[in-house]
């Protein structure tokens, strides 16, 4: 791993990220990839509508309101609000984030669309940008999120740093930058100055800063490339410098990302999982198993004995709660995600509430499950993925069922169509009480997004009507 860089910056990799976001047109991605991508902003918007009514997004909000910022053109979706464009993407990244809901690239663990298109469309109700660039802004957003993660060492996320702020703020950062078409040398201040600004750390996982991450993210990003855009300079080669991102994160691998930004786009390759459950993706390999065996054997809680669970051994270091008493702890615990199957047959948004993890019959479920690990060794010889998860039921009539599941509902392997992610946004809107004319309307507009002249078109969809 490379831990410093003696190119010059004008063969720096930064400089390779800069030339990568002002090149790019909306002509360069392929179709598949815009497809994706689409898919991808319906299932953001959907998470903000959603994540809107959380006890954290709200707090948001009120510190908006009373640091004076809830005036301008940007709405903070799901709500009567508009802020300064910085502070309705500080909102709606975090809302997007606040169910844990939200996309997922497996190799870096990062969520890369939310920071992305909250920054976005904040900047885009400027001049009312078309779908078209828009979408071109998204995807270059989204590849250099996901590269730069990929990228740094694997010790970044070891060491207690989450992706989706640390990096997200170079997606988002790129993203404002192309959708204003600022030259190579003020993308590359703005990708100097999300440097700076990058943060987020696990131990705040099951707490309300999660979901700040990414608001946080995407407002960095916004702020990154404004200041940019008015002269304000950074260092040249902030990721791969000595005393850079890359360095500071414990090093990385050149080849991941040098020439490899667009080629190919991540979108289509590896790949990005859209979660089918609103808890940490660790869990859904799990989820998806359990509930097609409680479905297929027609499983009733009380019929259980104990159900024993191993998974890769890094899984428990983010699925700290094994006894969760809020619906917020229950998005990264592997019992009660498991307890929420059995006894309730699903865990969508209405499950992860304080009120669904206090009840007996839920306590009980998460008594019976006994959430271990297997052996680096065991892993290696049966050449498990990452998230390769072994579920065996013991009944109490004496059966035993088993299973192994390598990949979840959602994943590249086993992608959601659009219709699953459709179907997921009319979750999400109904969760926020949405009028169901104006979800589908929000539906129909997004699978012609290239189509659209001004992007207020949509984003006034996604606003409370005046009282």
């Amino acid at each position: 791993m490379d831990n410093s860089s003696n190119a010059s910056p004008m063969d720096s990799i930064t400089e390779d990220v800069a030339r990568f976001v002002h090149a790019t047109r909306f002509e360069d991605i392929p179709p598949d990839v815009l497809q994706l991508s689409k898919k991808a902003i319906l299932d953001s918007l959907g998470l903000a509508l959603a994540g809107a009514r959380s006890e954290g997004s709200a707090i948001i909000r009120r510190y908006i309101e009373e640091s004076g910022c809830a005036t301008g053109g940007a709405p903070i979706f799901g709500t009567r609000l508009r802020a300064a464009p910085q502070f309705a993407a500080l909102a709606n990244g975090s809302a997007m984030h606040a169910d844990d809901y939200d996309d997922t690239y497996h190799p870096s663990r990062v969520h890369p669309s939310a920071p992305v298109i909250a920054a976005l469309l904040a900047d885009a109700e400027r001049d009312g940008a078309t779908g078209h660039d828009v979408l071109a802004a998204f995807n270059v957003g989204v590849e250099v999120t996901t590269k730069v993660s990929q990228a740094i060492d694997g010790q970044h996320y070891q060491r207690g740093y989450h992706a989706t702020g640390t990096c997200g703020a170079f997606g988002a950062a790129a993203a404002v930058s192309r959708l204003r078409r600022l030259p190579v040398a003020s993308v590359r201040a703005a990708i100097g100055i999300a440097g700076s600004t990058s943060a987020g750390l696990r131990e705040n996982f099951g707490t309300m800063v999660k979901p700040l991450h990414t608001g946080r993210a995407a407002e960095n990003g916004y702020f990154s490339a404004s200041l940019a855009a008015m002269g304000f300079t950074a260092a040249p080669t902030i990721l791969e410098g000595a005393r850079g991102f890359f360095s500071a994160g414990g090093g990385y691998d050149p080849a991941i990302i040098r020439g490899k930004l667009g080629s190919p786009w991540t979108f289509a390759a590896p790949g990005i999982s859209i979660k089918p459950f609103p808890s940490g993706a660790l869990t859904h390999p799990a989820m998806s198993k359990m509930k097609e065996l409680v479905v297929a054997n027609d499983i009733d809680p009380g019929d259980v004995e104990r159900v024993n669970i191993k998974t890769n051994r890094l899984l428990p270091e983010n699925l700290t709660y094994h006894r969760p008493v809020t619906g917020l702890q229950g998005k990264f615990s592997m019992e009660f995600c498991l307890a929420s199957i059995l006894v309730l047959r699903k865990a969508g948004l209405a499950e992860f509430t304080d009120e669904v993890v206090a009840p007996p019959d839920v306590r009980e479920a998460i008594g019976k499950i006994d959430y271990g690990v297997y052996s680096e060794e065991e892993a290696n010889a049966g050449e498990y993925t990452r998230l390769t998860t072994f579920i065996d039921i013991l009944l109490k009539d004496g059966r035993r069922i088993s299973a192994r599941a390598d990949h979840a509902k959602g994943s590249p392997r086993m992608p959601m169509s659009d219709a699953d992610v459709a179907d997921k946004f009319r979750e999400c809107a109904a969760f926020a009480g949405w009028p169901d004319a104006r979800a589908e309307e929000t539906i129909a507009l997004i699978s012609r997004l290239e189509e659209v002249q001004d992007v207020r078109s949509l984003t006034g969809l996604l606003v409370r009507s005046a009282a």
